[in-house]
């Protein structure tokens, strides 16, 4: 059981924030005339053969000695012509072959008799000096991988995701890799759940900016709705980051409790563990949509009481020029018995009466804090 008991320390790197970044590599060139990035033969957990064709890795998986190994073959992006031979080799259903090859597929977990066929999307955070209203917050992937007795074949589609430093990491522990393709899967699947975990975990600190410039005491620019933008793309970007948990869930369960026979029972407890932590950021994300719906109120709410001040203090400004308004109208009418035209002191008495009332009316509205 040593070997299971270091299979947490194997396969799950670090949660550090920089972990979201790592070096993904193992993409194609353009100038490549293959889909294939790695292939290889395990038997008894150690690698013993490098770069070899698919159908032959596979050829001398089946008729190897009573020892029995796997091939592991990596693909980057393949086209339906670069595919259609790995999966005639190795019988993979043409439903499964045409997802993994035109991608933005939902995650999920498909049986196709004694293959299974896994979807996991990969979630990358970008980073950014600032949160704008049209920062990238989150990067979406994707990784294929069919399962079956003798083999693993893993799809990757996107710039990241790369399985590189997990098959290095798997290479390290033959005794894990012993347990032949259900280990890998398992291993990919924590891989992807733990970045989750670390893109969680950066957003989390995206989100506690904006809070604070929302709910600042300082009554500027998010006072007025001004980081609106901001927020409603925050919140895009975890909309999308919940699409690739939320259909997550029930893959996890599925691999963690329903007997199968690809997967190793020394394996599946450990699926336990993955999808406790799919449901732990599932539940994270949803908090972070739900915050984002409150925070994005709260600051339309600002704009709108910074809206009806102004309206206040212009109401104020016209009700106090009304006063000045109305006695030049009366007194504009030109009516001949209007005794105050021709009282010597009738002008500098209206003069006086019309600053007294208007300052009267400037203290009322002071005093209402209207002004």
């Amino acid at each position: 059981m040593s070997m299971i008991r270091d299979l947490r320390a194997v396969v799950r790197p670090s949660l550090r924030k920089s972990a979201v970044s790592y070096d993904y590599g193992a993409t194609r060139t353009p100038s490549a005339t293959s889909a294939v990035v790695d292939c290889a033969v395990y038997r008894d957990g150690a690698r013993c053969s490098d770069h070899i064709d698919p159908a032959a890795a596979l050829e001398k998986v089946r008729s190897g000695s009573r020892s029995e190994g796997f091939v592991w073959i990596g693909l980057h992006e393949p086209t339906e012509q670069e595919f259609a031979g790995i999966a005639e080799v190795f019988g993979l259903h043409p439903l499964a072959v045409e997802d993994a090859v035109h991608a933005h597929q939902r995650p999920k977990l498909e049986r196709y008799d004694d293959i299974l066929f896994t979807v996991f999307k990969t979630i990358r955070y970008v980073e950014h000096t600032e949160l704008t209203a049209t920062s990238e917050v989150v990067e979406s992937g994707e990784v294929m991988v069919f399962t079956g007795r003798h083999f693993v074949i893993t799809v990757r589609h996107g710039g990241h995701g790369s399985l590189r430093a997990l098959r290095h990491r798997l290479e390290e522990d033959p005794e894990l890799l012993a347990k032949g393709p259900s280990a890998v899967l398992h291993a990919i699947a924590d891989q992807v759940v733990d970045d989750y975990l670390a893109v969680t975990e950066a957003v989390q600190d995206d989100i506690d900016d904006v809070e604070i410039d929302v709910f600042s005491a300082t009554q500027g620019k998010s006072a007025r709705g001004g980081d609106a933008g901001r927020i409603y793309q925050l919140k895009r970007e975890v909309l999308e980051f919940k699409r690739a948990v939320s259909p997550l869930l029930r893959p996890m369960q599925l691999l963690s409790e329903r007997p199968m026979r690809l997967i190793d029972p020394e394996i599946q407890k450990y699926f336990r563990d993955v999808a406790d932590h799919v449901a732990r950021v599932h539940e994270q994300v949803v908090g972070f949509d739900d915050l984002l719906n409150s925070i994005l109120q709260a600051n339309l709410a600002q704009a709108t009481v910074a809206q009806n001040e102004d309206m206040r203090k212009i109401t104020a400004w016209a009700a106090i020029l009304a006063v000045p308004t109305m006695i030049t109208g009366v007194y504009g009418m030109n009516f001949d018995h209007m005794p105050e035209l021709h009282w010597r002191y009738g002008y500098p008495m209206v003069l006086c009466a019309t600053v007294a009332i208007c300052f009267s009316i400037h203290r009322g509205f002071r005093r209402n804090g209207w002004l």
